[in-house]
């Protein structure tokens, strides 16, 4: 049985490949922000693990596993959590910019630094869901561009420096994808919403499976994922 650590199951991406190793039996454990928020992931994936940690407070979350147990061995830890704010550079402020950081890429660094022992154990993968924005930056998407791209430096450092310890780091970048986060960006920039325009998050689960199971000798680093025809 292998075993898997998951941020944001509670929907879209990380809720699809939740649902996706769930049903091969795979071992779950999935992190949520409070106790409450980890009952309701309980209920809804039977046998699931869970930690409780928020991903808005990193610097909290060594002394939050310190009162928990953590597991033993990972085949991968999956970050897929994360926030946007749009908005222009001249209008953004410090808070805004801070905890799009502290949520999308510092977090997911202290995340996998407290658990890569269980990592290093499992000669396991690290697999970090970024964004398009990750790679580009449009008008308004500055402060949540600048999280992605960090959350892009982390994995490639985290690449070279684990390979010796049998270490995989997959870095994934999905266009707009049919999630409640994809709601809110359309909120943000006055469109209307149609979820059919967009990937739907069984398919970048997808994707992210076929890195988990590719064979030890190759390692997928970085996959673009764009809506089809």
């Amino acid at each position: 049985m292998t075993t898997h650590l998951i941020t944001g199951a509670g929907s879209g991406i990380g809720a699809a490949l939740t649902e996706k190793l769930a049903a091969r039996g795979d071992e779950l454990w999935l992190l949520a922000r409070d106790a409450g928020r980890a009952s309701q992931l309980r209920e809804r994936y039977a046998g699931a693990r869970t930690l409780v940690g928020d991903l808005a407070e990193p610097a909290r979350l060594s002394w939050a596993f310190g009162h928990q147990e953590l597991p033993s061995r990972l085949d991968s830890l999956v970050h897929v959590a994360g926030i946007v704010e749009l908005g222009p550079v001249a209008e953004t402020p410090v808070t805004t910019w801070q905890h799009q950081l502290n949520v999308n890429a510092i977090a997911p660094a202290e995340l996998t630094r407290l658990l890569l022992p269980a990592l290093r154990a499992g000669r396991g993968h690290a697999v970090f869901v970024n964004s398009g924005a990750g790679l580009r930056v449009h008008p308004e998407w500055g402060s949540y561009a600048a999280s992605k791209f960090a959350v892009r430096a982390i994995a490639d450092a985290l690449r070279e420096e684990e390979r010796p310890h049998g270490v995989r780091v997959t870095t994934v970048y999905p266009g707009r994808t049919a999630t409640p986060m994809q709601e809110k960006v359309h909120q943000q920039e006055g469109a209307s919403y149609d979820a059919s325009r967009w990937i739907d998050p069984a398919s970048v689960a997808t994707t992210i499976l076929a890195a988990l199971d590719l064979p030890r000798d190759a390692e997928l680093t970085e996959l673009m994922v764009r809506p089809g025809a």
